[in-house]
């Protein structure tokens, strides 16, 4: 993930400029992480695409005030549960899709000198771990750790407390620790 001066600087570009480049830059950084979160909303890779492209246009479009948004990373996970969700209601008629109806994939980042540390067996007991944790709890998670977001961006895009995110975070790596050193107990 690009820093948030790049970020500042590309807004600037974007706004100011009409920059492609920037544009292009911006969409690359950010659109895997969107295209993982709209697909767990939708959960249908085709048109998860078609939801981030959508929040990508309108980027564009209203590209004149990308400059005045503070924290971008947050305005366009916002945007792009927002869109989801309104595809989900115009094009399917069905209810606003709840937290525990999102299914997600979570993987570890191989940029983390400490996860490159972690045998390959290891990684998928945790992932195995990981995809048996609620689905409320699984999605703060993946926001915290594979994302990166801050507690505070998610709590703003989930509508739930900061509170909240430091329990469900407390249970998920409460479960997967203890799951972890029994299967290493076991290997003694």
């Amino acid at each position: 993930m690009i820093s948030s001066k790049e970020v500042q600087d590309l807004q600037v570009k974007i706004s100011q400029h009409s920059d492609e480049q920037a544009y292009a830059q911006l969409y690359i950084a950010y659109m895997p992480y969107l295209l993982k979160f709209a697909n767990s909303i939708i959960k249908n890779k085709e048109l998860s695409e078609e939801v981030v492209s959508d929040v990508f246009i309108k980027i564009w479009q209203n590209r004149a005030d990308i400059g005045k948004i503070e924290n971008i990373k947050l305005y366009l996970y916002v945007s792009t549960k927002n869109t989801a969700i309104n595809y989900l209601s115009r094009h399917f008629r069905k209810d606003i899709v709840s937290i525990e109806e999102m299914s997600l994939n979570i993987s570890l980042s191989p940029y983390n000198p400490e996860q490159l540390l972690i045998t390959s067996e290891a990684v998928k007991k945790i992932n195995i771990e990981i995809q048996k944790l609620p689905p409320k709890c699984r999605l703060i998670f993946k926001l915290v750790k594979e994302d990166r977001l801050r507690y505070n961006e998610i709590a703003r895009l989930l509508n739930i407390s900061v509170k909240t995110i430091d329990n469900q975070m407390a249970i998920a790596l409460k479960k997967i620790s203890s799951a972890i050193n029994f299967d290493l107990k076991k290997a003694h």
